[in-house]
């Protein structure tokens, strides 16, 4: 375990940097992407003290050749991929008839082009592995329900959301047996960014979810690790909620 390498985008903060924490304390080497350079920095630096090699880039992750040369960098000084969290994502709250092109286009690119642009970029080197690998790719409740009147992103984000859970079922076939792709569905999520929502109605929210709390990025990283090191594993192309069974949608 502790030759393997994982990249995290979005790792800067919320359930990345949870997820981070969590690969780091599994043995991985970690690789952080993500646009909040000092948020960015902070994370590196706490995962560093659990004696964890990290390496950081502030990048764009709907950037297609940028993953690219990222990737490569990563390959060359860490030896191998082994693991990929697509965890980077755009929050919007905008119904149809309040977006704009430009926010539709940035929210696909951000949410659902950046997939693609990471697992085509790790997965020539993953298919060298004598292992293989592992991808588990974001997506949210909202893939699965829509984007509801109380939730913190609406259709474009949904779609996006969806979309993601199209390719990873679509990939799981292209790629297996060697490598393993799966997707995560979380519910709300106390994370910086929707913190804000939670404050102002979290009793209401809470009413609404079975086990009487909002989730943790704590809650996620348990799956996303677990995904990433189960040995032996037979488990693809699926997509798991993470919820706390918030039957109140």
């Amino acid at each position: 375990m502790s030759q393997r390498t994982a990249i995290v985008t979005g790792g800067a903060r919320g359930i990345g940097r949870g997820c981070a924490h969590d690969l780091a304390k599994a043995g991985f080497n970690l690789v952080l992407v993500d646009l909040l350079e000092d948020n960015l920095a902070a994370t590196a630096t706490e995962i560093r003290q659990l004696g964890t090699a990290v390496s950081t880039y502030v990048a764009d992750v709907s950037d297609h050749t940028l993953a690219q040369t990222i990737v490569a960098e990563v390959t060359e000084h860490f030896g191998q991929i082994n693991f990929l969290f697509n965890n980077a994502g755009r929050a919007m709250p905008k119904g149809l008839l309040e977006i704009s092109e430009a926010e539709w286009d940035s929210t696909i690119d951000i949410n659902l082009k950046s997939c693609f642009n990471w697992c085509r970029a790790v997965v020539p080197f993953m298919l060298e592995n004598e292992n293989g690998g592992r991808i588990v790719n974001m997506s949210s409740i909202n893939a699965l329900s829509g984007g509801v009147t109380s939730a913190v992103s609406k259709f474009c984000y949904a779609a996006a959301k969806a979309g993601i859970l199209g390719l990873t079922r679509s990939l799981a076939k292209e790629l297996g047996p060697s490598i393993f792709v799966n997707a995560i569905c979380p519910g709300l999520i106390k994370t910086e960014r929707p913190n804000a929502v939670i404050r102002a109605r979290e009793d209401e929210l809470v009413s609404g979810i079975v086990l009487n709390r909002v989730g943790t990025p704590s809650d996620v990283a348990q799956l996303v690790t677990f995904l990433a090191t189960t040995e032996p594993c037979f488990i693809t192309g699926q997509h798991f909620i993470i919820d706390g069974f918030q039957w109140k949608l």
